[in-house]
């Protein structure tokens, strides 16, 4: 019999690789399986429908959400010029309680990246420092 985990996991590649999640309100958004190593690729395709290409809050799905999303480019600045690494590599791991999200996973990607990778911790690490690495670098100086 396969461990849970291993057929959430099994689950959740499979979701990946089908290329579409769907909100709540039947937006359906088209994702690219993305490297492990691009944060960019990450943020493009996990990221950008609620928070805008450009991190700002003004993504496609943003006008369907509950709250806007974050403008994920003034982090730094709201945090006294320095980026918030912990804080949001424990969002990217564990969720917000944040209302625009609903439940504390996001709200499009949820059901995938909470199971992404589970089965290899060290390559899910690398997803959340990638990506969180990434979102440092579109920070506003």
């Amino acid at each position: 019999m396969r461990n849970p985990l291993s057929l959430a996991a099994i689950v959740a590649m499979l979701a990946i690789s089908s290329g579409f999640a769907q909100t709540n309100n039947n937006v359906t958004i088209t994702a690219n399986k993305t490297a492990v190593t691009n944060g960019k690729q990450m943020f493009t395709s996990y990221c950008a429908p609620c928070h805008g290409v450009d991190g700002k809050g003004h993504g496609p799905v943003a006008t369907q959400l509950k709250t806007p999303p974050s403008d994920l480019t003034i982090l730094s600045k709201n945090n006294n010029g320095l980026f918030p690494e912990k804080h949001i590599a424990g969002i990217l791991q564990f969720g917000s309680d944040l209302p625009s999200h609903g439940s504390p996973a996001m709200p499009v990607w949820g059901p995938i990246l909470s199971q992404m990778d589970q089965s290899k911790p060290q390559v899910r690490q690398l997803r959340i420092s990638n990506l969180s690495q990434y979102i440092k670098a579109i920070q506003v100086k």
